[in-house]
């Protein structure tokens, strides 16, 4: 294991023949960490119990989070194991900035130096080849346009025998009672409800994920299903609903217009149960090595 990623931080420029970043994202990056981080992030960090057997012992190894997002997988796998070095690659500027922002808050100086942040998509690597002993990923490759294409890729940029571990979510039709109540209440109000959010690229199965992995040439392939739970209470909902996940709709409300609605879904949301304000979504976790 080497200092092969090691680097001053930053956060680069997109390469010239790299798409720019995705501006939806970099507008949402701070109400992301702000709403939907802190939801997944449970979920995303069990991705380090697979990785561990290789990062526990001593010696600095390089680790390439794939799509770092706002950076809660590489902020605690430095928190976990300080010693080694976190390349974090994102399509989004924006988000990069809120990683590397979060990372100098939350660690040591000296450890914080050891994230480095750089715009580059998944099926795009700007990286030599086995320049990583190891790669993680979080809630990332059901989104991205080919993902056999940025499976091969981060194999292509780890080293003999290196592993890569990611989690994303498997496809479900289960309701969350809250989200029927606000889409419900926009109805109400002379509102189309938004579109539902298929997400055609959630994983259809735990064989299919694994398999998904053989095909692009991983070996030692293990793959089983987990799940995302995560408690709202009425108002922390009201807030994720209408300040993130519909913030451009109320931002267009008259105040008197969006005061109101905001009021009815507090009081419609207050008569659930706990239970009811639970989130359940299940998910798929995958581990496999480059070949040696």
């Amino acid at each position: 294991m080497t200092d092969s990623a090691a680097a001053e931080p930053f956060v680069s420029e997109p390469h010239e023949d790299e798409p720019q970043p995705a501006s939806r994202y970099d507008d949402m990056a701070e109400g992301y960490a702000r709403f939907w981080a802190p939801v997944i992030r449970p979920g995303a960090i069990r991705v380090l119990d697979l990785v561990a057997p290789d990062l526990e012992p001593a010696g600095t190894s390089a680790i390439l989070d794939v799509g770092s997002g706002t950076g809660s997988l590489a902020i605690a796998t430095l928190k976990r194991w300080p010693w080694h070095r976190v390349t974090g690659i994102d399509p989004s500027g924006g988000m990069l900035e809120v990683a590397r922002d979060t990372a100098d808050q939350e660690l040591p100086e000296a450890v914080a130096r050891r994230f480095r942040a750089e715009v580059a998509s998944a099926d795009r690597l700007p990286f030599d080849d086995a320049t990583f002993d190891v790669a993680v990923s979080s809630f990332v490759l059901q989104l991205v346009k080919s993902r056999s294409a940025a499976l091969r890729e981060v194999r292509r940029v780890l080293k003999p025998g290196g592993v890569f571990a990611w989690v994303a979510w498997l496809r479900t039709d289960r309701a969350f009672e809250p989200d029927r109540i606000a889409n419900e209440l926009l109805d109400e109000a002379g509102f189309d409800p938004p579109e539902p959010d298929r997400r055609p690229g959630d994983l259809a199965s735990v064989s299919s994920a694994a398999q998904g992995m053989r095909r692009a040439g991983y070996v030692d392939v293990r793959a089983h299903a987990g799940e995302v739970e995560h408690a709202w209470d009425a108002d922390g909902y009201r807030a994720f609903y209408t300040e993130f996940d519909e913030a451009s709709l109320f931002d267009d409300l008259e105040p008197g217009e969006r005061d109101e609605i905001r009021a009815k879904l507090l009081e419609r949301l207050g008569a659930l149960r706990p239970e009811q304000l639970t989130l359940r979504l299940p998910v798929v976790y995958i581990v496999g090595r480059a070949p040696s």
